[in-house]
């Protein structure tokens, strides 16, 4: 067996299942899951007509580039949303979700010959990141983060060792958990850096269409493009439809930038057999080309968080994030930074699953930035995320330590 899956760390919902093993929780109470980020909205139903409207494809092999359609369709999508103009058969790829693509991407880029070959990762962080990087031969380097600053990455804390035998950086934003998005002056230090010591950002967009605010979040794209980047050199870009569209089932997304990472990345797809079928093709075309659902899908997020933080934010240190469907909130003193104790008591009691922090980063230093904070994801239908909310409201005026 390859040697390298042993150093893979336990899933976060692996872990999850065995913290929460033998708690029986009321049985009068439905089970609420806030735990795992599963879009739960209806999908759409101009999605679902063209799969029944494709399935004459299901008799022809599809190309792993994709159809010269679904290229365009992505290319001008891009070009809507961040203004940018890409070329669709050198700068575009359809991949099988985002986080399959986040994987590959390592085990294309990276170069496990070269001495110290590491990846660096925001801290808490995507655990595919950590993985990909293990299983491409390289080591991780995890940043330290400012809760001060909704636990931005601390990218001028790495020293210039760590940099100089980087190969690969991740970032994602909107974050995961935090929903934080990263600024313009934020982006021009990592291009300089990336074109200071030649490694290739991964940037991880999967959360771009789920925010709060008038303005869209900042993208990668859009950041190189304003900063005269034209060449998008060194960054490629990863969406995906499974949270804008509610389609987690479909695995539909995108890798768009320089197309030197581009050529190398479908060759290796090529090989790994990541063709993306031609009713998912189809309806991958039907759902990027339509923003009327992406609107009415945002408006239900909104009309959730505003909601659940008003009643959550006077007895959790919890705050609305810049876009993403997440909380990350500190649990209360009274847990003392205890915050498995708290998701295993919150089920125990309420029937509502939360994933405690600590499982979505890794100590740095003596330091674990998870700990003392869950992570509540507001997927499922309003109804289910009040009710939720009025349980956890109850826990916290009820529980005593």
């Amino acid at each position: 067996m390859n040697p390298r899956l042993k150093r893979l760390f336990p899933y976060p919902f692996e872990r999850l299942r065995e913290i929460n093993a033998g708690i029986e929780p009321p049985q009068g109470l439905r089970p609420i899951s806030l735990g795992i980020g599963e879009p739960r909205h209806a999908t759409p139903a101009l999605v679902e007509q063209a799969i029944v409207q494709a399935l004459p494809s299901l008799s022809s092999y599809p190309a792993t580039a994709g159809e010269p359609a679904l290229r365009e369709a992505l290319a001008a999508w891009i070009g809507r949303r961040h203004g940018v103009a890409l070329d669709p058969a050198t700068q575009v790829l359809p991949v099988n979700g985002s986080r399959e693509a986040l994987f590959a991407i390592a085990q294309t880029v990276i170069d496990p010959s070269r001495p110290g070959a590491t990846v660096v990762c925001p801290n808490p962080f995507y655990q595919i990141y950590e993985g990909a990087a293990l299983l491409a031969g390289a080591e991780t380097s995890f940043v330290a983060s400012d809760p001060a600053r909704s636990f931005a990455a601390d990218w001028q804390a790495v020293p210039d060792a760590v940099w100089a035998r980087t190969q690969l950086l991740y970032v994602c934003s909107p974050g995961n958990p935090t929903g934080a998005v990263m600024p313009l002056e934020e982006w021009r230090l990592l291009f300089e850096l990336s074109d200071r010591h030649g490694f290739v950002i991964a940037s991880d967009e999967c959360y771009s269409e789920i925010y709060f605010g008038n303005a869209p979040p900042l993208g990668s794209l859009q950041a190189a493009r304003a900063l005269g980047r034209d060449d998008l050199r060194n960054l490629v870009a990863f969406g995906s439809l499974s949270k804008r569209s509610n389609v987690p089932g479909l695995r539909s997304g995108f890798v768009a930038g320089d197309a030197r990472v581009i050529r190398p990345f479908l060759q290796y797809r090529t090989y790994h057999g990541s063709a993306m079928g031609g009713l998912v093709q189809r309806a991958s075309i039907a759902a990027w080309g339509d923003e009327a659902h992406v609107e009415s899908n945002r408006a239900l997020y909104r009309a959730k968080f505003a909601q659940v933080v008003p009643m959550l934010a006077p007895l959790l240190e919890v705050q609305q994030p810049e876009a993403g469907f997440y909380l990350w909130a500190d649990v209360p003193a009274a847990w003392a930074g205890d915050e498995i104790a708290f998701a295993r008591e919150l089920l125990a009691q309420y029937n509502v699953q939360v994933l405690p922090g600590r499982l979505l980063a890794r100590e740095v230093d003596g330091l674990n930035p998870g700990a003392g904070r869950i992570r509540m994801a507001l997927v499922a239908a309003p109804d289910e995320c009040l009710e939720a909310a009025t349980r956890i409201v109850s826990f916290l005026t009820r529980t005593e330590r």
